[in-house]
């Protein structure tokens, strides 16, 4: 399956307007945003547990990214609640579900094979800090390393900020609403931005939040990624 695989293109899903589609888990549901793959996959999801539902236990091989945008996400080693921003390396293995319900963003097979570092963050409980080159823009770093740059930005109501990077740039919309050259972006909403792609992004009337991540879209990134990318 392929969905949004070339990366030298601009890709755009509104993911609140998107169909969920069943995964081999009774109670999940997918909305795929971009993927390389069947069930093991290079893949950007939204993922939602209903009530209840649980996945089998698993390794992740690839490593496994998430941010919880609504209700509580829970495994063996605790309870994520919305704003939990989490790293599980290749080689960890969980056996996750929601009592709850849940809806979550996630990336698979998409780590260094080495990297065995494991990322918990409360995003609701970090502080922001001023982007010094732009005024608009308050920043919650989440994890960088040579490969690439996660953070969440909150920009200020009515802000225009110039969006992209040399090495690649990728943006879900977390809360508020926005336009990108021009176009109506959401909750839900997922652009991706190859290499020196540009675009200009423009705040309504209540700030926005964002997770952003940067610099993960150069060749070299995607040739050593857990699941490569020729």
């Amino acid at each position: 399956m392929l969905i949004n695989a070339d990366f030298n293109k601009r890709a755009v899903v509104h993911g609140a307007r998107q169909d969920w589609v069943p995964s081999p888990m009774p109670g999940v549901d997918r909305r795929m945003l971009d993927r390389i793959g069947d069930e093991v996959a290079r893949a950007t999801s939204l993922v939602r547990y209903a009530k209840g539902s649980a996945f089998s236990p698993h390794t992740h091989n690839g490593g496994e990214e998430f941010l919880i945008l609504h209700g509580v996400f829970q495994d063996e080693h605790g309870d994520y609640p919305a704003g939990t921003y989490v790293r599980n390396p290749p080689t960890s293995r969980h056996t996750p579900g929601a009592e709850q319900g849940c809806l979550m963003f996630v990336k698979l097979h998409q780590f260094d094979p080495d990297d065995r570092t494991f990322v918990r963050i409360d995003t609701n409980r970090i502080g922001r800090i001023t982007d010094p080159e732009r005024p608009d823009v308050a920043v919650s770093p989440l994890f960088e390393d040579e490969r690439e740059t996660v953070q969440l930005e909150t920009i200020a109501p009515g802000a225009s900020v110039r969006i992209g990077d040399p090495g690649g740039f990728e943006m879900l919309v977390v809360d508020g609403t926005l336009t990108v050259d021009g176009e109506d972006y959401e909750p839900q909403s997922w652009l991706r931005l190859p290499p020196d792609d540009y675009a200009k992004l423009v705040v309504g009337p209540n700030a926005a939040t964002v997770w952003v991540k940067r610099r993960h879209l150069r060749q070299r990134v995607l040739n050593s990624g857990a699941f490569a990318v020729s």
